[in-house]
């Protein structure tokens, strides 16, 4: 007896070659899963680029505009109609996969995105006179002279209308919003020495900022960049890390135990200098903060992850979101052995943000209603300066400020090596551990 398939015809199927419309809209469907994948491969394409400066404008939350204006080092008019083609890159020759130093290599993102949405390229090299190129739904026109600075501008219109099923998957715009603004926060502190600019135009005009992060110099500049992009408490309370072990080094920044988080809202992980979601590296860090930590608390880290790319593969995702390493228990031990030496070396250093709440808690409280006004101590002066003519008058007795009974720790008077706190009950000390 025959079982037949609902979705194979019983004759026998014959193999055909796609046509170049419906490939790129595969790789469409791979590469673009929203408009916060198209920001993130047109930036990386800037940035691949030589960029300095990356301005990013939206509307709609990317449904219906991306547009991306770098100052790298552009195209002529021969290479645009090269970029919209499948597989032609400039970032490797093809003699080897492994020897990747670029964001992109696959040469897929600008036919996908030209595939699926209204798609204008306006570029100029240095020497070469400005070029520009468009192509709607895969349909590619002729390449016409343009006016431009030397960069590239790449304008992403009405993303998803040649799919309109894929617009039913796309969340709100500010939810889709948010998603291209995370897009840019990771690639701006994996690239401190460049300036990148977020702006929604959706209303017209210079539309409304959303992101900037000048571009930083000097030794602190990751620093400084992780100030502006994840938070001043997160840099004050932060230690540098580095380390190296076989071929792989380490660096960044971790946050103290006591300046954890409820969620794993703050921990990025670069590779090579690429942003990466890879779950053996976010476990590597979570380990490391393992016996500091209860189950409940994340860590805080920023950290990176260099290495010769041979020991590394990035092409083991269609987004490029995670890695394959040669070996991973290498990469794993260099995390746990690294973070695990800082945090030691910090001995019991407690988070600002911490020290802060836990004094404040403890301090005494003193009520409005106990605290004499200026009215009332100007009153109080008065009387109790000598009347004319008397040798003594009557002086007024001020009550002190009456303070609220401190609570069973007693009450904060000290703090040493930012840690402990010396507290003054009824009857002696306390000695109080802020991690506890």
């Amino acid at each position: 007896m025959s079982i037949s398939h609902p979705n194979i015809s019983p004759a026998r199927p014959v193999i055909r070659q796609l046509d170049e419309g419906t490939a790129n809209r595969i790789a469409a469907g791979e590469v673009v899963e929203r408009p916060a994948s198209a920001v993130k491969e047109l930036v990386e394409n800037a940035l691949d680029a030589g960029a300095l400066r990356v301005a990013v404008d939206i509307a709609a939350g990317g449904k219906l505009l991306i547009r991306v204006t770098d100052d790298g080092f552009g195209m002529t008019a021969a290479d645009l109609p090269l970029a919209l083609s499948r597989h032609a890159t400039s970032k490797i020759d093809g003699s080897d996969l492994l020897e990747i130093r670029s964001f992109g290599f696959r040469g897929e993102a600008l036919p996908s995105l030209g595939s699926v949405g209204r798609l204008v390229i306006r570029s100029r090299a240095e020497g070469f006179d400005g070029a520009e190129i468009s192509v709607t739904g895969g349909r590619v026109a002729a390449v016409r002279p343009a006016a431009h600075s030397r960069g590239t501008v790449v304008e992403l219109r009405d993303l998803f209308f040649a799919t309109p099923a894929r617009l039913k998957f796309l969340r709100s715009d500010r939810a889709e919003t948010q998603a291209i603004a995370e897009v840019m926060r990771r690639l701006a502190m994996a690239q401190p020495g460049v300036t990148f600019i977020l702006r929604d135009v959706t209303d017209g005009g210079e539309g409304r900022l959303l992101f900037r992060a000048d571009a930083e110099r000097g030794q602190d500049a990751l620093l400084r960049r992780l100030a502006r992009v994840v938070g001043d408490d997160f840099a004050a309370n932060a230690v540098p890390v580095l380390a190296e072990r076989e071929g792989l080094q380490l660096s960044g920044f971790a946050a103290l135990p006591t300046y954890s988080r409820g969620a794993a809202v703050t921990q990025f992980l670069f590779v090579n200098g690429r942003p990466v979601a890879d779950r053996m590296l976010f476990g590597a860090l979570r380990a490391a903060y393992h016996d500091l930590l209860s189950r409940d608390r994340h860590p805080a880290a920023v950290l990176r992850i260099d290495c010769d790319p041979q020991l590394v593969d990035v092409n083991v995702h269609p987004a490029k979101s995670e890695v394959r390493f040669r070996t991973p228990d290498a990469a794993r031990g260099l995390i746990v052995s690294g973070l695990r030496a800082v945090l030691a070396a910090t001995g019991p250093r407690t988070a600002t943000t911490v020290a802060q709440a836990t004094i404040s808690a403890m301090m005494p409280r003193v009520y409005q209603m106990d605290r004499p006004t200026p009215a009332a101590l100007r009153m109080a002066a008065a009387f109790q300066a000598p009347m004319p003519g008397l040798a003594e008058a009557p002086v007024a007795r001020i009550d002190p400020v009456v303070e609220a009974a401190p609570g069973p720790l007693g009450a904060a008077r000290a703090q040493l090596h930012g840690n402990w706190i010396i507290a003054e009950t009824a009857d002696g000390l306390v000695i109080v551990d802020q991690h506890a």
